[in-house]
């Protein structure tokens, strides 16, 4: 299993994304929620709103997660990919049954 932490600019960003990864059978479930973003640029230091998607998937997925997310913003955003150590049984079951997994 992988979970994708991804910031974006905004909800309907996530919601629009997060919808075509469950619809494309790219994700079992994901979740989204505002941040405050704060980071060094050009000298200055900077706050700004953020969202975060988080992305629970199947491992072999990232390319195909990445070039969907691309499709739908047109700045550099963070994708980071996150294997667990431990996922519950009642979780991967359900994550095997939604989201086919790939063969290493």
């Amino acid at each position: 299993m992988k979970i994708y932490y991804v910031t974006l600019n905004n909800t309907d960003e996530a919601r629009q994304i997060g919808r075509a990864l469950l619809e494309c059978k790219l994700a079992v479930c994901v979740n989204w929620f505002p941040i405050t973003c704060a980071y060094s640029w050009q000298g200055e230091i900077t706050e700004e709103p953020e969202v975060v998607l988080i992305i629970k998937t199947q491992d072999g997925y990232a390319l195909e997660i990445e070039k969907l997310i691309q499709e739908h913003i047109t700045y550099t955003n963070f994708i980071a990919e996150i294997t667990p150590d431990a996922v519950n049984q009642g979780f991967v079951n359900w994550l095997n049954a939604e989201v086919s997994p790939r063969s290493q």
